[in-house]
């Protein structure tokens, strides 16, 4: 029987199918909703706190296979993500701004969400002759992140959301009309992907992650200094975090700021 998991990134669009699961409304059902935690430390507190409080009762008392992963190493070691980039000594594994170009890379997603999964698919059946489905929480309104080649061998995409012609304020109220509370929205508190106002937002609502996040900025630009490179920053201003930032609310209409890769902010 083919394996069938879901990429639970913990946001809006995955609580909206894990409540669709539930009442069995998805094309098809699911064997198990897989939240890959890049770390306690490095994903949004608001993240953590509904996963424990909110989403692993509401799956228990529906009977939902809902799993909690975390990157392991070949040594056996599990270090967080914020862990991995603080201590790391030359690369630098989210995708912040280069001075003069784009994003850089995006081994985050990759090494702590995508390659995750896809070795618990391969542990409990998944092969080339019988390639597990990942399902994963992309809604119409970001149709343009869906992608037909996961790059596995062994694992095909597909997008209930889309298959049901559902957008993101339809996901909000089918967790609205579920009686659980608003999602939050599912990044870590350090990325480099967040819109301006969402680093307002930080600043205003958490200073403790904001300091930190201008903290990191800092740690990085300074280790790319010292191996003979530009500095690096958290946002596409290529200026330090806490002169780019200010207290004022303004409506963000979106920017080429956010995640295409269908695993991060859902």
């Amino acid at each position: 029987m083919t394996l069938r998991s879901f990429s639970f990134g913990g946001g809006v669009q995955s609580t909206a199918a894990l409540v669709l699961q539930a009442q069995n409304k998805l094309p098809k059902s699911y064997d198990a909703f897989l939240f890959s935690n890049v770390g306690d430390d490095s994903e949004h507190p608001e993240t953590i706190e509904y996963f424990n409080k909110i989403h692993k009762p509401y799956a228990d008392k529906h009977n939902i296979n809902l799993i909690e992963l975390k990157r392991i190493k070949r040594d056996g070691s599990s270090p967080s993500l914020l862990e991995h980039i603080t201590n790391s000594k030359r690369a630098i594994d989210i995708p912040v701004h280069l001075v003069g170009g784009g994003p850089g890379n995006r081994n985050c997603t990759i090494n702590y969400k995508v390659k995750v999964i896809h070795k618990w698919q391969k542990q409990n059946g998944a092969t080339v002759d019988d390639p597990a489905v990942c399902g994963l929480g992309i809604s119409t309104d970001e149709i343009q992140r869906a992608r037909t080649n996961s790059g596995f061998d062994d694992q095909v995409l597909e997008y209930p959301l889309i298959d049901l012609k559902l957008n993101r304020n339809d996901c909000m109220n089918i967790i609205k009309d579920a009686g659980l509370p608003p999602a939050p929205r599912s990044a870590c508190w350090f990325c480099p992907f967040h819109k301006k106002e969402e680093w307002r937002s930080l600043k205003r609502e958490r200073r403790d992650l904001f300091d930190k996040a201008v903290k990191l900025e800092k740690l990085l630009g300074d280790r790319r200094e010292e191996l003979g490179r530009d500095r690096v920053y958290l946002t596409s201003r290529n200026k330090p975090l806490d002169e780019v930032v200010d207290d004022q609310l303004v409506l963000d209409f979106g920017g080429a700021e956010t995640c295409d890769t269908g695993h991060c902010f859902i």
